[in-house]
Order: structure tokens, then sequence, then C-alpha cells
């Protein structure tokens, strides 16, 4: 699909410098939208090294590939929720604490951040990171709850519902993959250039953070709810305690600053977009849902199938 749309691809590793290089040899580079990363806060548990190996080290190496580059390209890169860590201020605001992160994912993105504010202070990068929230939608991540519930309800298979030590549900900011994308379109549109050349800063470079979410957080049994109605098919749930593997009882975003500087406004509520997700999965996967067959009704063509 991204060939169809001309776009062009190289596939692989950020750590390899020698490509890098190569890359930033043949283009000159005005913006780069680094959005490669480890993500995942659970996964962190089982395999600590790759986060390192990604979210730094090969944020690093692109930083260190961009500082001598001429001229220096403007950086958006993807940050996370996740560094608000134990903050228990609601809305989560770029102006509150990241300093105590509960998982090792959060950990490395906070680092990124850091990294990034030396970047831009010694060489003058200019450097814009996002904090998303639990973006969901159409080819999204697999080991993301929305996406491997919905394979399990159409399976059969029991879903672990969590809730916190207090017994009160769990609940996130969910956010739209097109709400998402309109956001990083607009820091990329008002992204300054950076004032280094030869990885050297000439005057102060742009620094800027802000949250992309969608402001209003959803009970995970409510997502489960929608899920159910969409899915035509009743969910076998277990409801079980958090475990102690990084995750936070709930995110809720502030977008204000984001409004404020490119006109961020997110309008997908999650019913909306799940409802896409399942129109999406349906067609890819093949699989019978209450929505694929209200589209075959209707005469449309499911997203990512043919009806």
């Amino acid at each position: 699909m991204l060939l169809k749309n001309q776009v062009f691809i190289v596939d692989g590793d950020l750590n390899d410098a020698v490509l890098l290089a190569k890359l930033f040899d043949v283009v000159p580079f005005s913006h780069i939208l680094h959005l490669a990363a480890q993500a995942g806060v659970r996964y962190a548990m089982q395999n600590p090294q790759s986060y390192v190996s990604s979210n730094i080290a090969g944020f690093i190496n692109l930083l260190e590939i961009a500082k001598s580059a001429n001229p220096q390209p403007a950086i958006v890169w993807a940050s996370s929720s996740s560094v608000y860590g134990l903050n228990d201020k609601v809305p989560f605001s770029e102006l509150h604490r990241t300093d105590r992160p509960a998982s090792l994912y959060a950990a490395t993105k906070k680092a990124g951040e850091e990294i990034a504010h030396t970047y831009n202070h010694i060489y003058g990068l200019s450097l814009t990171g996002l904090r998303f929230f639990t973006v969901y939608g159409p080819w999204g991540r697999p080991d993301m709850a929305y996406f491997f519930f919905t394979k399990d309800i159409l399976q059969g298979k029991s879903i672990d519902v969590y809730q916190t030590q207090e017994g009160k549900q769990v609940a996130r900011d969910f956010t739209y993959i097109d709400d998402v994308v309109k956001g990083c379109v607009g820091a990329l549109d008002t992204a300054e250039k950076s004032t280094g050349s030869g990885g050297k800063k000439k005057k102060p470079a742009q620094l800027r953070v802000y949250n992309l979410g969608n402001t209003s957080p959803v009970p995970v049994g409510q997502l489960v709810s929608i899920l159910e109605s969409l899915l035509g098919k009743k969910a076998k749930k277990h409801v079980v305690g958090m475990p102690r593997n990084g995750d936070v009882p709930f995110t809720h975003a502030n977008v204000s600053l984001a409004y404020r500087d490119f006109g961020y406004k997110p309008s997908t509520d999650l019913a909306s977009g799940l409802r896409k997700f399942v129109k999406w999965y349906s067609g890819y996967y093949g699989v019978e849902t209450r929505v694929k067959k209200e589209i075959q009704g209707a005469g449309e063509v499911p997203e990512g199938g043919s009806a």
C-alpha cells in the first residue's frame, strides 16, 4: 500500500549507523518524523535490553547523524504518556513532573526527552516530542488490549480485565490513529528549522513537548462492552487485580498546548474509532463480525479486504 502511494521504504535498523549515514548522504532531509521504537510496558520485563537498544541507543544514533547533516533537519519524535508514571494530578499536563516512571519503557522514553534536550542545547537541533496516549485503530499493535481482546472474544477465549488494588476500573485515554496523525502533521508543519551547522550550534533552537490524547478516559470495562456490541459476541471476562508490571491505573491528557500551537483537536470517540477498527479487522483477517454483516447488508466494502 505504501509503495502504491510512492512512499520509498528502506527496511533497516536505527543502530546501523552506516545505513543511516548513507540515507543522509542521498537525501537532504528537511524534517524527520521519528516513530521507530520498542513499545509496550509489559514486554519490558521480559526483554529490557531491546528497549535500551531501540529507544535510547537508536535515538542517539539518529541524533548523531542529524546533528552533522547540512542542513540539519527538524525532528519530531514519539515520546509517550507513560512518562507521567506515578503522577496523580489529572488531566496530565506537560507542566507536571515526569521523574517517577512506573516501567522501564517509560524510563527509556523519559530518557529520550532528556537526550533531546541535550542535543538541542549543544547542537541546535529543533526537537519536538509527542506524548502519545494509548493510540488505537486499523493497522494497530497486536499486543495492545483492544486488539487481542477482539481476537480472543471472537475465538471464545476468556480475557483478563484489570482493576486497581482499590477495586476501581482501569481507565485509558484511548486516542484514534487519525487524530494522532493530524497531531503529527501539525507538529511537523510548525517545527522551526534547526540552528546548527557542521555539528555546531549557531543560536538557540526550538524544543517542544506535547500531549496527544483524546481528553476523555474510558474504563476498560466500557471498551469491552463496545467490542461485544460491534463483534456480536459476549466476552468471557475474568476480572483480576492489576499486576505490578509497570502499568498505571489511568491516563488522561490535557491537550490545550497542542491545540494552541497547531490546532490539535481530537474528534473520534471510542465507539466510533472501535467501529472503524473492527471494520478493518474483519476485512484484514477475513472474520465474521456484526459490523461486517451490517457492511455487507449495506453494500459497503470493508477496509483491508473485499466484501
